[in-house]
C-alpha cells in the first residue's frame, strides 16, 4: 500500500520528530511511503481570516502536491489540518479544473490514528510505554472528522500506558490558529482551564494527534512552571518508549 505523508506545517518546523515517527510506524506495518516535496500549508490560517480569494492559490498547489504521486492515501498526523485538506471538496466544487480532483483527495486522505485503525485495521501497534498518561482530543478531528474511537482504542493496548480519562475531554484547549491571536484573553482562559484538568488527573504525561494542540497546551505549562511531558500518538504507538527520554512542555525537540 502506497501513502504520501502529508507532515503539515507545525510538524514539518516544530515536531519532525512526530513526522518521522508516522512514518516509521506506516512502514513498520507494511505502507510504502513517500513525500511529495511540493507541498505547503493547507491554507486553513489564512481562509479562516477571511482571504478566501487568495487561499485558493493555496489549495490547488496542495492537491497538485499531493496527487502527484500514485499513492493510495494521503496520511497526516493532525486532525485539524486533515479536516482541512477533506474540505477543499466543497471548496473547490466550482471550480472546473480542480473539483474532481479535490473531491478524489479529500476520499483518500486520513489523519494517522485514524488510517491505522480504519483502513490498516490495527488495534495493537506493539507498543510500550510504562507511564500514566492523559489524552487530549482535538476540535476538528472530534467535530470534523468524527473520529472519537481510534486513538483510544490504539492507546487501550499500548502495553503498561495507563490512560486516565480527562474531565471536560470535549473542551477545546483555546488555540484554533487563528483564535488564539485573535481572541488572546479567551484563549489563555481555555488552555488554563484545560491544563488545571490535566493536572487533576495526575497523569505524567500527555497524550494528543494533534501537533498544534500540544504546542498550546504545552506552551502554557511552561510559563505556568508546570511539569508535563508530552507525546503525540504516532510517538506512543513507535516501539517501546524510554519514560526518561520523553521531553518536558519546556524542552526543545531533538531528532
Amino acid at each position: 500500500m502506497k501513502v504520501a505523508i502529508f507532515s503539515t506545517c507545525i510538524v514539518d518546523l516544530m515536531f519532525p520528530n512526530i513526522g518521522q515517527a508516522m512514518v516509521e510506524v506506516l512502514e513498520r506495518f507494511g505502507c510504502e511511503t513517500s513525500f511529495p516535496s511540493k507541498q505547503i500549508c493547507c491554507g486553513q490560517p489564512t481562509y479562516n481570516s477571511g482571504y478566501h480569494k487568495e487561499t485558493q492559490k493555496v489549495f490547488h498547489n496542495e492537491v497538485d502536491a499531493l496527487m502527484s504521486s500514485d499513492a493510495d492515501y494521503i496520511v497526516g498526523p493532525a486532525g485539524s489540518c486533515v479536516a482541512m485538506l477533506r474540505e477543499y471538496k466543497n471548496l473547490l466544487k466550482d471550480d472546473p479544473q480542480y473539483a474532481d480532483k479535490a473531491a478524489a483527495m479529500a476520499d483518500k486522505t486520513y489523519e494517522f490514528s485514524q488510517f491505522l485503525y480504519r483502513i490498516l485495521g490495527v488495534r495493537d501497534a506493539g507498543a510500550q510505554l510504562d507511564a500514566v498518561a492523559t489524552y487530549h482530543r482535538s476540535c476538528h478531528m472530534t467535530r470534523l472528522l468524527r473520529e472519537r474511537q481510534a486513538p483510544y482504542e490504539l492507546l487501550s493496548n499500548v502495553k503498561d500506558l495507563q490512560v486516565v480519562p480527562l474531565p471536560r475531554a470535549e473542551n477545546c484547549c483555546g488555540f484554533g490558529g487563528t483564535f488564539s491571536v485573535k481572541e488572546p484573553q479567551i484563549s489563555r482562559q481555555m488552555v488554563d482551564e484545560k491544563v488545571n484538568d490535566i493536572l487533576s488527573t495526575k497523569a505524567s504525561v500527555l497524550i494528543s494527534a494533534d501537533p498544534s494542540c500540544l504546542m498550546n497546551i504545552a506552551g502554557r505549562f511552561s510559563r505556568r512552571n508546570e511539569k508535563i511531558k508530552i507525546m503525540h500518538i504516532a510517538e506512543v504507538l513507535n516501539h517501546n518508549v524510554d519514560p526518561a527520554r520523553i521531553r518536558f512542555a519546556d524542552q526543545p525537540v531533538n531528532v
